[in-house]
């Protein structure tokens, strides 16, 4: 018996691709953020929009090479948003994130935690097969 693989290829985003919370679906694919916000973290992202002043500004999370395991998560406030950005509301909140980081966050969710021990800005990956001690940086 001969197995072959079977390979999906996503379709290119024509410009900016802004989605609202639910997923949109149509007959051949299912369009999901490549990360996801948590109630906390839309909350605070709003919160800390809103202290900037310009409405405008979306959150872009970004993931770079360097860190002590090979790539770091970076995220600020950005009104730019490139041709090929893809971009989803929460709520009042937009996310934007670029071509080749969002295929490096698929299924990841971003949270926001605040407790005695501290607070911030927390991303889980599945996506990530090795994390480091500081838990910016994954491989």
């Amino acid at each position: 018996m001969v197995s072959k693989a079977l390979s999906i290829q996503r379709p290119a985003p024509v410009g900016p691709a802004v989605v609202e919370e639910e997923p949109v679906t149509s007959t051949e694919t299912q369009i999901q953020p490549p990360i996801t916000l948590t109630d906390p973290a839309i909350a605070k992202v709003a919160e800390l929009i809103e202290a900037e002043g310009n409405p405008a500004l979306a959150l872009r999370v970004a993931v770079r090479p360097g860190g002590c395991s090979g790539f770091s998560y970076e995220m600020f406030f950005d009104a730019d948003v490139a041709a090929d950005d893809v971009s989803y509301a929460y709520g009042s909140v937009r996310v934007v994130v670029d071509p080749a980081s969002a295929d490096l966050l698929v299924g990841a969710t971003l949270d926001f935690k605040d407790g005695l021990t501290g607070a911030g800005f927390s991303v889980n990956n599945p996506n990530a097969t090795r994390t480091c001690g500081c838990g910016n940086s994954f491989s």
